[in-house]
């Protein structure tokens, strides 16, 4: 039986929590700690941060809002961004963090995502895949690295298989295409690399409303949902978006 989790996604720059479109046109979105304390407070299963940036000043300050945030919720909180060793991947699990999210770096040197899975566990290493529709590739979908500036020539099967046998525990599969947008998961893609891993897939990028949430679980068939403009701005609570999954039949953890 497949139990869905809900998680608020926190792309974090400069310290503060940001949101566009299409990865465009930033906008400030709140003070991380608090808001990750809130999505505590309302039922979240999972926290994830992004360092949209990862230079080496804004890494130094996620690592304190990694501490500060550590200190505040009671559940399982994933940081990506600018994790290039197993030593970046120690030192934020140590500041608290359970998991690490691996993009850019995994796909330039995928037996990254090897070393830290032999150190720490499978279970800890989550690969984020940011992907959009494209004639490229044998799929139709395209892997992008860089924070989606930058085309791979990958394709988004090959890419997901391959993860997943080098050790990754879970795919963070975003549709780049349909990042803030609101106009829905891209419910083909996930559909597609759900057929294809053995591990469970976080469906990102396009959740307008709690039925968007319920058809990314029921038709594109993810093991978890992520948002962020939805709760970040206010439209749906994560207590709500548990509710309608829960009138929907699927199983909620923690429900």
């Amino acid at each position: 039986m497949r139990v869905i989790r809900v998680i608020p996604c926190l792309d974090v720059d400069k310290g503060r929590v940001v949101k566009g479109v299409n990865f465009l046109d930033l906008k400030d979105a709140g003070d991380p700690v608090e808001m990750a304390s809130v999505y505590n407070q309302q039922g979240a299963d999972e926290i994830v941060f992004l360092d949209i940036t990862a230079s080496s000043d804004s890494r130094a300050t996620l690592h304190e809002v990694v501490r500060r945030t550590a200190e505040e919720i009671f559940i399982p909180f994933t940081v990506g961004g600018g994790i290039r060793s197993v030593e970046d991947a120690r030192q934020i699990l140590r500041l608290g963090a359970d998991k690490v999210s691996l993009n850019t770096a995994a796909v330039l040197r995928p037996d990254l995502i090897s070393d830290i899975a032999a150190e720490f566990g499978n279970q800890c290493v989550v690969v984020a895949i940011d992907a959009r529709r494209s004639d490229r590739t044998s799929c139709g979908f395209e892997v992008f690295t860089h924070g989606g500036r930058e085309e791979s020539g990958l394709s988004l099967l090959n890419w997901a298989r391959k993860a997943v046998e080098k050790g990754a525990g879970e795919i963070l599969l975003t549709s780049m295409d349909r990042d803030g947008t609101k106009a829905g998961f891209d419910i083909e893609m996930l559909k597609m690399v759900s057929q294809e891993i053995s591990v469970p897939l976080i469906a990102s990028g396009g959740a307008g409303n709690s039925n968007d949430m319920v058809d990314g679980a029921l038709l594109g068939k993810a093991d978890a949902l992520l948002a962020a403009s939805i709760f970040h701005f206010g439209e749906l609570t994560v207590s709500e978006v548990r509710k309608e999954l829960l009138e929907a039949g699927l199983t909620v953890r923690g429900a």
